[in-house]
């Protein structure tokens, strides 16, 4: 009876025992959910600096219209220069979600050369040559992440000179030297390798209207003055390496 007393206390004292001491573990704390994968996009806005290099090709046609002030019309035949170009170019841009909008100067040397044989002056050569080309414009793109497809438009501002030449005795008969504005247009897809920098292949087309210029003729016998109406454009293919100052100061980021 004494044994069965005891066993009994026992195990009330455990039951007791056991409830007082699950009371006493700490709580289990509580870990929240790790927050979802965020991937950061390329940033596109910021001041950029960079150099270009390609190749232009460019078709002009030169039509005499005036000798010593006397009306005169003679198409003489357009010919087609070519060669390379590099140079430089500075810009700034925006990104508003994927579109990215900026503005750019662009400055090359370029080595543009043609000839041609006169029909008025039989014998010798027109010969013109391009030395300098630059752009402002405009920028309109949308970009994919690091790849950024854009177009441009703006005025260009060419360096032109034409010559008259003996092409046996090398002797200049007439020349004109002129720096003229136009218009261009261009597009252009740009690669961003690095955080800091990109890489672009772009074409631009370059165009003006015509214009009447009169050409020096120091070695002209007889001819005092030349008029002519000049015509020519340029095509460009160049390839674009960038550098842009503060890349990533302020992320876009998106949810996987």
């Amino acid at each position: 009876m004494n044994r069965f007393l005891l066993a009994t206390v026992g195990l009330m004292g455990l039951g007791i025992t056991v409830p007082a001491s699950a009371a006493d573990l700490a709580a289990h704390p509580y870990t929240k959910a790790p927050p979802p994968m965020m991937a950061a996009l390329y940033d596109w806005s910021g001041l950029y600096i960079g150099a270009n290099g390609g190749y232009a090709w460019s078709n002009r046609c030169i039509e005499l219209t005036a000798v010593n002030v006397i009306d005169r019309v003679s198409a003489d035949p357009c010919s087609n220069a070519s060669g390379g170009v590099v140079g430089g170019q500075i810009g700034y841009r925006w990104q508003a979600s994927n579109f990215v909008f900026g503005l750019e100067a662009q400055g090359d040397w370029a080595n543009l050369r043609s000839s041609a044989a006169s029909v008025f002056f039989p014998g010798d050569t027109w010969k013109s040559r391009t030395d300098a080309l630059g752009l402002f414009t405009g920028q309109v793109g949308y970009a994919w992440n690091n790849v950024l497809w854009y177009v441009k438009g703006g005025a260009a501002v060419v360096n032109q000179r034409w010559d008259l030449n003996d092409p046996v005795t090398g002797v200049n008969f007439a020349h004109a030297d002129r720096t003229r504005w136009g218009g261009t247009i261009g597009t252009g897809i740009e690669y961003g390798f690095a955080p800091n920098w990109s890489f672009a292949v772009e074409y631009d087309y370059i165009f003006r209207a015509t214009d009447n210029q009169t050409l020096l003729t120091p070695n002209l016998p007889g001819v005092t003055s030349i008029t002519v109406n000049t015509r020519s454009d340029v095509n460009m293919i160049t390839g674009r390496i960038n550098y842009k100052f503060g890349w990533g100061g302020a992320p876009v980021v998106s949810r996987y």
